[in-house]
C-alpha cells in the first residue's frame, strides 16, 4: 500500500483545494496518487451551518462518471460477444424503432444524434427542453423523489427531431447512455445495477460505489447537496442530498468515493477490466471534442494526456483524470449550492483547470481544455 501523504507534505494541493472553497465550493476532497504516494486532503464543509470538514472517504454522487462505469459495462459485453460495437442498436431494442444506422459505437460516443431527454442547447443559442424535471427551480425540488422509467426518458427523446444524421457530428446526449443501459440489460437479461457489479463493483472490490437506480439514499459518510431556486423573489436553499436519480438514469445517477474512483480509473487504463484492442477503441478521441467511448481524451499543455471524465449533480459532483498508464489519478469529491443557472459552473471549470495544471504539470501549465459537467 502507499503511503499517504499529509497536507503538509503537499501544501499546493491543500492551497489548491482551500482556494476552491474561497471560490464558492461548500467542500472539497481531493485524492492524489503519484510517484510520491497517495495524498488525501478535504477543505470547506460537510454541511451548511457546521464546521466540520467533508469526510475523505465520503460518498457523493458522480453524475457523468456514471458514463465511464457504463461504457466499460457495454464493451465488456462486446468482449463476451453479447454486444456488437458497429451493430445497429435498433437490433437490440427494436420496441424503439429507431433509426437503424445508429450503432452501438455512436451512443458510447454520443454521435447518434438523438435528441438529449434532459434539454438540448444549440449553436444560435436557442434551448429545447427535455423532461419536466431538468426544467429546474422549485419543481424539480418538488418532484426530486419522482421515478422516470429508462424506456420513458427515450421515448421522449426520440419523439423530438434528430439533432443530426447518425455518424455525422457530436453532441453530447444524455438519452445515449440510458439507451445504452436499456441495451446492458436487453443483452444479459439482468439490471444495470446487476452487471455493474458482477463486471466491475465486485472484481474490483469497489465497496463504496452503488448503481442506485430509483433509491433516494446515499451511504453514510456524505458530504450535503443543496440545490437554490426563487420563490416568491425569495432565494430558498433545500439540502437535496437525498433524491431519487432515474431522472437522469445511466446518464448519471452513480454514487462513489474518491478513493473507489481512483481504484476504477486505474484498473480501466490499466487494462484490467478490458482486453488491449477495446481499451484502444475507448481510448480513441473524437476529433471534435476529444470524447471516445465514455471518456474525454484532453491534452495537457504541458505535452502530456489525461483520460477524464467529470460530472455535477444538484449539489454533488466528482472528478476523475488518469495518465494514460494509470501510474498518476486525481479524483475529487465537491459539494455546493446549486441553481437553475449552474451559477457554480465557470468556478467548477477554472478549479478542474488548476487542480490538473497542479497534478499533471507540476504547476507549470494547465490543460488545453476541460469537460463541463454534465448534469
Amino acid at each position: 500500500m502507499s503511503t499517504t501523504l499529509t497536507d503538509q507534505d503537499r501544501p499546493e494541493l491543500q492551497k489548491a483545494i482551500e482556494e476552491m472553497v474561497d471560490s464558492g465550493f461548500t467542500g472539497v476532497t481531493l485524492r492524489v496518487h503519484d510517484e510520491r504516494g497517495e495524498w488525501v486532503g478535504s477543505a470547506g464543509v460537510r454541511k451548511l451551518g457546521e464546521s466540520i470538514k467533508p469526510p475523505t472517504s465520503g460518498h457523493v454522487r458522480i453524475g457523468s462518471n456514471t458514463k465511464t462505469f457504463t461504457a466499460t459495462v457495454v464493451l465488456q459485453l462486446v468482449a463476451e460477444g453479447k454486444i456488437g460495437l458497429d451493430a445497429p442498436v435498433a437490433d437490440y431494442l427494436p420496441e424503439f424503432g429507431m433509426d437503424r444506422r445508429i450503432t452501438v459505437r455512436m451512443l458510447l460516443q454520443h454521435t447518434s444524434g438523438v435528441f438529449n431527454f434532459t434539454g438540448e442547447y444549440y449553436d444560435d443559442g436557442t434551448f429545447a427542453p427535455g423532461i419536466p424535471a431538468t426544467t429546474a427551480g422549485q419543481e424539480w425540488v418538488d418532484n426530486r423523489f419522482k421515478t422516470y422509467l429508462p424506456e420513458d426518458l427515450v421515448r421522449l427523446a426520440l419523439s423530438k427531431p434528430a439533432r443530426f444524421e447518425p455518424g455525422t457530428d457530436w453532441s453530447y446526449a444524455n438519452t445515449n447512455y440510458v439507451l445504452a443501459r436499456l441495451l446492458i440489460e436487453k443483452v444479459s437479461g439482468r439490471s444495470v445495477a446487476e452487471e455493474m457489479q458482477r463486471l466491475i463493483l465486485g472484481p474490483l472490490g469497489l465497496s463504496g460505489t452503488v448503481a442506485p437506480t430509483t433509491q433516494s439514499e446515499i451511504p453514510e459518510p456524505h458530504p450535503h447537496a443543496y440545490y437554490r431556486y426563487e420563490d416568491a423573489d425569495r432565494q430558498t436553499t433545500v439540502d437535496v442530498t437525498h433524491q431519487n436519480p432515474s431522472w437522469i438514469s445511466s446518464g448519471g445517477d452513480m454514487i462513489s468515493t474518491t478513493q473507489d474512483l481512483h481504484t476504477f480509473i486505474s484498473a480501466l487504463v490499466g487494462g484490467k477490466l478490458l482486453p488491449a484492442p477495446l481499451l484502444a477503441e475507448m481510448c480513441t478521441p473524437h476529433p471534435k471534442v476529444g470524447y471516445g467511448l465514455g471518456v474525454f481524451v484532453q491534452g495537457t499543455d504541458c505535452g502530456g494526456t489525461v483520460i477524464t471524465h467529470n460530472g455535477g449533480m444538484a449539489g454533488h459532483a466528482a472528478l476523475m483524470y488518469s495518465t494514460p498508464d494509470g501510474s498518476k489519478t486525481l479524483t475529487a469529491a465537491l459539494n455546493y449550492v446549486d441553481d437553475a443557472a449552474l451559477s457554480m459552473g465557470e468556478a467548477f471549470q477554472k478549479a478542474t483547470q488548476r487542480l490538473v495544471k497542479e497534478v499533471f504539470c507540476g504547476g507549470q501549465a494547465g490543460p488545453a481544455d476541460a469537460a463541463e459537467p454534465a448534469q
